[in-house]
């Protein structure tokens, strides 16, 4: 089960990542890195939950 739960992190990672490019390419400058703060979170908040404890 936990590895099912970091393969959808690294899913959702990737995809809002991917989603920061494309609003960077469309000159959604502050919307894009809005993005990718968020995308940084989904990787760094489950690091400090019982996630990675288990």
């Amino acid at each position: 089960m936990n590895v099912f739960i970091w393969v959808i992190i690294m899913i959702m990672l990737i995809y809002s990542v991917g989603f920061s490019i494309t609003l960077w390419k469309e000159k959604n400058k502050v919307g894009s890195i809005a993005v990718f703060i968020l995308a940084l979170l989904i990787a760094i908040i489950p690091l400090f939950t019982n996630i990675s404890i288990e």
